[in-house]
């Protein structure tokens, strides 16, 4: 249903992560609905200070840096269930209940009335393995990836952030490019996203995205 729009090289693939990363923490920033620009999240990644930035904003930016210093140092590791949960400890922590670990209890999403039942350990598990050895293309695979885990809600915070960056590290390890959320495509993607929270059909946001957020080098 979607092929794979770029067939990069190991070091393409590597270097097209190390250059837009930046840009990938600041569209899980903006779909979170935090209040920080892209100007004030890069400053934040390089070290400095920036003034009248909230304390969990930066928190929650340094955290998506350590999943993506995590991503890039183990990019060939398999992903399981255990990393799913590993890339969720780097980007939800401190902001949740728990972080790293299936939730336990009921949470709500905001705008719909979409209630995600609480994770069975066993049903989360056979749910990915059958997501990543399907017949399909790693982009593909990427997307259902991505709004697997947003709409599961497996975790008590982050699973927008998770499902996007989970999805990330399948499309470098295979050379397909990233997937990035611009500005310019954040309203409608959120339109498609509560869509989605209420049918469970994701064939519209994931052809929304298939169109305008899977970006590559162009050669």
């Amino acid at each position: 249903m979607f092929s794979d729009k770029y067939r990069l090289t190991r070091e393409e693939s590597l270097f097209l992560a190390k250059k837009k990363w930046d840009e990938n923490v600041y569209c899980g920033m903006k779909m979170e609905n935090r209040a920080v620009t892209f100007p004030q999240t890069k400053t934040i990644l390089d070290g400095v200070n920036v003034p009248n930035v909230q304390l969990d904003d930066i928190q929650a930016i340094l955290n998506m840096r350590d999943a993506w210093r995590y991503l890039l140092n183990e990019i060939d590791e398999p992903i399981t269930l255990a990393l799913v949960c590993k890339l969720n400890e780097l980007i939800a922590r401190n902001e949740a209940l728990e972080w790293g670990k299936l939730r336990t209890g009921n949470v709500g999403i905001s705008g719909t009335e979409y209630v995600p039942p609480i994770p069975d350990e066993h049903t989360v598990q056979a749910e990915l393995e059958k997501i990543i050895h399907a017949d399909i293309s790693a982009t593909e695979k990427a997307l259902n990836l991505f709004t697997w885990v947003t709409r599961g809600q497996f975790f008590w915070d982050g699973n927008k952030r998770t499902g996007m960056t989970l999805a990330n590290k399948l499309l470098v390890e295979e050379g397909a490019g990233l997937l990035t959320v611009t500005d310019q495509h954040m309203e409608r993607f959120n339109e498609l996203l509560l869509s989605y929270y209420h049918t469970g059909d994701a064939a519209a946001l994931q052809s929304f995205l298939y169109e305008n957020a899977i970006i590559g080098l162009d050669r």
